[in-house]
C-alpha cells in the first residue's frame, strides 16, 4: 500500500505563525562527549505540522486528548485550489459535497515555505467553514492557517474579502490582529478539527487516509503531527 509523508521537519528556525514560540532544536548530549546523543527541542504547540484542538479558540472546547486516537484518521478527499491567488477567499463552490471524513485543501502553498510570501495564502471563507461542518468535514490545509494570517501584504490585497483579513477586519483589534479567527471558530467551535502546514499534496491521489497523529501534550490546545497518507 503507497505511503507520503506529508509533514515539514521539525527544526530550528522555522516558520511559525507571527508571535508564536520560534523552534530551535539543539545538541544536549553528544556521541563524542557523552557516548549518546540527545537533543533539546524548544517549540509552540502549534509548531510545523500540526492539529488544532477546539481549546486553541474556543474557551469551553475540548484539548486534543479529549478524542480518541481514531479520531485523528480521516478518509480524505483532496481538493485543487492551487488556481487561487494570495490572500484570496476560498468559497462553498470551491469545495465538494461526498461522503469523506475531512477535506484536505491543496492550495500549493507549500512551496513558499520559509519564504515572506508564506504568510499571503489562501484561506477558507466563513461560508466555507459553515460548509465543512454542515457537511461533517475537518479541515486540513498546505499553508500556514485556515485564517488570514497578519502580514505586511494583507491589508491592501485586493483578494482579502468577506470581512476577515486586512486593516478593515471588524474583529481584530491593534494589539490583537489575529484575534479574528471565522474559520477557526466555526470549524472548532462545532467540534471538527483543523491540521495545517501540510506538504507533498502533490504526491497523494484524490482520495486517501490521512493520519495526523499529534503529540500527547496533556490538556493540548493543538500539537505537532506526523501526518501521513495511505491509498490503495
Amino acid at each position: 500500500m503507497p505511503h507520503a509523508d506529508l509533514s515539514h521537519p521539525v527544526e530550528s528556525g522555522m516558520p511559525v505563525f507571527p508571535g508564536d514560540p520560534p523552534v530551535t532544536v539543539d545538541s544536549h548530549a553528544t556521541m563524542a562527549d557523552d557516548g549518546y546523543r540527545v537533543s533539546a527541542v524548544s517549540c509552540g504547540s502549534h509548531t510545523g505540522t500540526h492539529v488544532d484542538a477546539p481549546s486553541h479558540t474556543e474557551p469551553e472546547g475540548r484539548s486534543l486528548d479529549a478524542f480518541p486516537v481514531s479520531r485523528f484518521v480521516r478518509d480524505a478527499v483532496r481538493v485543487d485550489l492551487r488556481g487561487h491567488s494570495p490572500r484570496e477567499a476560498i468559497r462553498p463552490a470551491d469545495l465538494p459535497t461526498v461522503d469523506a471524513g475531512a477535506v484536505v485543501l491543496w492550495t500549493g502553498w507549500d512551496r513558499h515555505w520559509g519564504d515572506p510570501e508564506y504568510l499571503d495564502h489562501p484561506y477558507l471563507s466563513p461560508a466555507a467553514a459553515r460548509h465543512c461542518v454542515d457537511h461533517g468535514y475537518d479541515v486540513a490545509i498546505d499553508a500556514l492557517n485556515v485564517d488570514p494570517t497578519p502580514s505586511e501584504g494583507a491589508s491592501d490585497n485586493p483578494h482579502v474579502t468577506d470581512g476577515v483579513g486586512g486593516s478593515d477586519n471588524p474583529h481584530a483589534t491593534a494589539d490583537h490582529p489575529e484575534a479574528s479567527v471565522p474559520a477557526h471558530h466555526e470549524l472548532l467551535g462545532n467540534g471538527r478539527l483543523i491540521a495545517e502546514n501540510l506538504t507533498n499534496l502533490d504526491s497523494v491521489p484524490a482520495r486517501f487516509e490521512l493520519t495526523a497523529l499529534p503529540l500527547a501534550l496533556a490538556e493540548g490546545d493543538g500539537g505537532p503531527v506526523r501526518a501521513v497518507a495511505r491509498w490503495e
